[in-house]
């Protein structure tokens, strides 16, 4: 498969994702293929170990949403079935018999972070861009990062889930997402004040914190989330608290379930047109506002 690098040297087996020209984005074939290597080189005595890289730069950008999108209007592919093929190669990855290290140079969003920060031993650089912006296109913060997330300190993870925003690698490292930096590590910004704005579990008083905070960054953290979807604000920030005492299969349970509810909503089908189709970046939401969400429709997705 030209979307996969495969190799094996020494004792390591390499994946190589190579899509350079769209970030790497995964495909339903390459998760497939990822898959059937992965169990293969379970039982192959050559391969005593794994790594995991990406052609160009970056290591993966996430799933090909816009072929997903497209495929979920055509009624071509069942979402539900492509959601959990990429959560069982995430979990694969997590509870692999055989050491994988996550080189986790350059962009890693999305479903870059499921293949990544499940990893038994993860790397990142000062080329290191880490996000998971799916709250932009109608979605939340799935391949079972909210088991992560919910145990950043300092509300780091409620930022990075519901802004969308990215951190570095010298951050994630910092924050327990990375073991290894490799390379100088820049000064780390104060993010001490997110402890504060993004705690509890009421979205809309998140919003009024922030609203309160004259300084940049909180109010660079106002913007983004409500440039996003609101209806993805509220089932990402329920969906992170819940997490919190989840183990990680829990979690991915929990992400199937969401999915079920979320990839057939309009919310994500316009998301996506908005960001990467038309690239006009005027979505138009199910709900006008993040306080227009009725919390009870909230629950009821879980």
């Amino acid at each position: 498969m030209n979307e996969v690098i495969t190799s094996i040297d020494q004792g390591t087996g390499y994946l190589t994702l190579n899509r350079p020209e769209v970030l790497n984005a995964l495909s339903s074939a390459m998760i497939d293929y990822l898959a059937e290597v992965l169990a293969a080189w379970a039982e192959d005595d050559q391969v005593e170990r794994v790594v995991l890289a990406g052609r160009g730069r970056a290591f993966c950008a996430g799933a090909d949403v816009r072929e997903l999108r497209q495929a979920v209007i055509e009624g071509r592919i069942d979402p539900v079935d492509f959601l959990r093929r990429e959560y069982d190669l995430d979990l694969m990855v997590a509870q692999y018999a055989k050491p994988v290290t996550a080189r986790m140079s350059g962009i890693v969003m999305g479903g870059g972070m499921g293949l990544t920060v499940h990893a038994s031993h993860r790397q990142v650089d000062a080329t290191t861009t880490m996000a998971m912006p799916e709250t932009i296109i109608g979605l939340w913060p799935d391949v079972g990062a909210t088991y992560h997330l919910a145990r950043m300190p300092g509300e780091l993870g409620t930022w990075m889930a519901l802004t969308g925003l990215t951190i570095t690698g010298s951050q994630a490292f910092d924050a327990g997402l990375a073991d290894e930096m490799v390379g100088p590590a820049p000064e780390l910004p104060d993010v001490s004040w997110m402890a504060e704005a993004f705690a509890g579990d009421d979205p809309v008083a998140i919003l009024a914190r922030l609203a309160d905070r004259p300084d940049p960054a909180a109010q660079s953290a106002l913007a983004a989330i409500r440039a996003r979807s609101p209806w993805s604000i509220c089932i990402s920030l329920a969906a992170l608290r819940r997490a919190a005492t989840m183990s990680l299969p829990e979690v991915f349970a929990q992400d199937l379930v969401i999915g079920a509810n979320l990839v057939g909503r309009r919310d994500f089908v316009e998301g996506v047109r908005a960001q990467l189709v038309d690239k006009d970046h005027q979505p138009r939401w199910s709900f006008p506002r993040v306080e227009d969400v009725d919390p009870a429709e909230v629950a009821a997705v879980f």
